[in-house]
């Protein structure tokens, strides 16, 4: 007599989902999904002990966190892409949604970067329509590139996903150099491109937000920064107005700084005399105005040799 077959409950249950796919379950539910952000192994190990259904790889949070810059477009695609696997394996399953800048180069550079941030794990990458190199969407003085050039990184970033589930998110920057009518003329532009998730960075009032909400369409994220140019909103009111995804890049780099402060002043330490409050104070503690001295010296060299 023969021996019964066997089942293998891992082989019942068929492949693991993709974190796209996860993103995208979490998404489906319907409510406003929190994402905190993470930089680096603990940062990511806290908000997955802390039940948060998903995580943001936040570009700022690794340039001040993890390299001590500010986030004036000094990392690269490779280093941003070794934190987001690092990220990835701390969070476990919770989906990780990650900051991509600019693509890092034009279309063909952006096909790469998807590519790679797909190796690593990432549930959702996000790009952005600013010129390179970028500044944090919450410092001024911000270029943008022409709306049907990001069409096209954005056709990239579709096109070079090999995972149809992983979530792609189009942020524009440009309510700041350009107004609100061109911020929401461009988001529906991306919609219609095909991005999954469309990110108005900096809107500078609730009737503002309230307005995004109304008149793009597409699901929503938004950006909420203490001390930045966003009001702070509740998530229910978020939720009510139809956003899908707040993602909340400072929520422990911010204390982090905070507490590290207060720690060595203890020890005997002094604080600075010349703190800036805001995203501002926080690049300038690791060299905003030096770095763009640096920026500011050799582009003004440049225009003198073209003259």
């Amino acid at each position: 007599m023969s021996l019964p077959e066997m089942s293998h409950p891992e082989q019942d249950r068929g492949p693991e989902p993709s974190p796209g796919a996860r993103l995208r379950r979490l998404l489906a539910d319907g409510g406003l999904v929190t994402a905190p952000g993470v930089y680096d192994g603990l940062t990511a190990a806290l908000v997955a002990r802390t039940g948060f259904g998903a995580a943001y790889l936040t570009g700022a949070g690794v340039a001040v966190g993890g390299f001590g810059l500010p986030d004036i477009g000094l990392l690269t695609a490779t280093e941003m892409a070794e934190r987001a696997r690092v990220v990835v394996a701390a969070l476990g399953g919770v989906p990780l949604i990650a900051d991509a800048d600019t693509g890092y180069g034009t279309a063909m550079n952006v096909v790469r970067t998807v590519r790679e941030y797909e190796r690593a794990g990432v549930a959702a990458i996000q790009l952005e329509d600013q010129a390179f190199p970028k500044k944090c969407g919450h410092l001024p003085d911000k270029e943008l590139i022409p709306a049907a050039e990001f069409q096209d990184k954005l056709s990239a970033a579709l096109d070079a996903r090999t995972d149809p589930d992983l979530v792609v998110i189009a942020r524009t920057d440009a309510r700041g150099p350009s107004g609100l009518d061109e911020a929401i003329d461009r988001a529906n532009r991306y919609a219609a491109a095909g991005a999954d998730l469309i990110f108005v960075e900096a809107p500078q009032s609730i009737g503002e937000i309230e307005r995004i909400a109304a008149e793009v369409r597409a699901p929503l994220l938004i950006n909420m920064v203490q001390g930045g140019l966003t009001p702070d909103t509740g998530p229910d009111r978020l939720a009510a107005l139809g956003y899908r995804i707040a993602i909340h890049p400072g929520a422990l780099l911010g204390p982090t700084v905070l507490a590290g402060f207060d720690a060595l002043v203890r020890l005997g330490g002094t604080l600075p005399s010349d703190l800036t409050p805001g995203p501002q104070g926080l690049f300038e503690l690791v060299g905003l105005r030096e770095w763009s001295a640096i920026g500011e010296r050799y582009r003004s060299a440049g225009e003198r040799v073209g003259a």
